[in-house]
């Protein structure tokens, strides 16, 4: 899968793990919920750190954390 997509699958593993929806993880991260939408959707071919780092803060969980999942082992990435 392309990181796009590993990004999007890991928000929405994160949101049904924690109860939440798109709208508790804008509120709770600052991040627009039309933004998530795009990122959830795979219609965002690039996304600054800054965003993940807010989406890691409304699920209150480090970047290290968000990224250790096998989702992001390199055998499951493509380019």
């Amino acid at each position: 899968m392309k990181l796009n997509e590993a990004i999007s699958a890991r928000i929405k593993e994160l949101c049904k793990e924690r109860g939440m929806t798109q709208y508790n993880l804008s509120t709770k991260s600052g991040v627009p919920q039309s933004t998530l939408s795009t990122i959830i959707k795979c219609k965002f071919p690039s996304m600054k750190m800054r965003i993940i780092y807010e989406i890691c803060e409304g699920f209150e969980i480090t970047i290290k954390e968000f990224f250790d999942s096998p989702l992001f082992d390199r055998e499951n990435l493509i380019d």
